[in-house]
């Protein structure tokens, strides 16, 4: 990689942000690294991972009781839109261990509070990408088999109809409506919270202006890291819900590694 390879952003703050390009082996190196931090402090790594596992699987009953289980299909697929912000503890972990420090289970649960403002209108924003994508599969639903708000027995009574006609032209239209939003909300998030975690005086605007450019810079390595994101967090679904206890620390670990090798301060 050559200095005439990377790109400068000026954003007006003390010194101009660098955009680094890299390969389409560095998406794996990522990986490989989110593993590494995960096996230097398993405990706390897993900790947070289950906490999120708990939170997911009291989300499910909550809405299962209420006779709102339909929405779980929707919601789950839309675990993507909100995956860097529930990461945001394992970026804590990573960067106390880059930094030498150990990290702890309290730490990584108060890591929003370095930059709260910033960080929480990153959350509006995907928060926003998640409704569009629930709104979007209603519409879905309601277009195709004509039930606008489906309950628990019509969801049920439609499963077999997805391999239908109706329902498989249902399935890759919403996929494709779902990989559009999914893609841009990656692109304008893919940096930005570990951006606004290390750079407590960075705002969100700054933050998804120099994400963007990291993608634009970096299409295809940036298309395959999303594609593995997404792999592996369907994976850690697939599997119960309780695969995200691992699955989803070695994302959080493995995207702040993303991080630090696509954006750095100066030169």
């Amino acid at each position: 990689m050559t200095a005439a390879a990377n790109a400068r952003l000026d954003l007006g703050g003390d010194q101009p942000i660098t955009i680094k390009k890299v390969s389409m082996d560095a998406p794996w190196a990522w990986l490989r690294a989110g593993w590494r931090d995960l096996t230097r402090c398993p405990g706390t790594s897993i900790g947070y991972g289950l906490i999120w596992v708990v939170v997911s699987l009291v989300l499910i009953g909550g809405l299962w009781m209420t006779d709102q289980g339909s929405w779980l299909l929707p919601l789950l697929a839309g675990f993507m839109f909100m995956g860097p912000l529930v990461a945001i503890g394992t970026y804590d972990m990573s960067r106390r261990l880059q930094d030498g420090e150990t990290p702890t289970l309290g730490h990584s649960l108060l890591a929003w509070r370095a930059n709260a403002t910033q960080i929480a209108l990153t959350g509006l924003l995907l928060m926003i990408f998640l409704l569009a994508w629930i709104r979007f599969a209603t519409l879905l639903f309601a277009l195709f088999f004509g039930v606008s708000i489906p309950t628990v027995e019509t969801t049920l009574v439609y499963t077999d109809l997805l391999l239908s006609g109706t329902g498989v032209a249902l399935v890759i239209t919403g996929t494709v409506i779902g990989a559009v939003l999914a893609f841009t909300a990656f692109a304008l998030s893919v940096v930005s919270i570990p951006r606004l975690l290390e750079q407590p005086r960075a705002s969100v605007l700054e933050a998804v202006i120099t994400s963007l450019v990291v993608v634009k810079h970096n299409l295809k390595p940036m298309l395959l890291w999303g594609l593995i994101l997404s792999v592996v967090t369907f994976a850690g679904l697939a599997v119960g819900i309780i695969g995200l206890a691992v699955t989803l620390p070695v994302l959080g670990h493995a995207s702040w590694h993303a991080y630090k090798d696509l954006v750095s301060e100066g030169g």
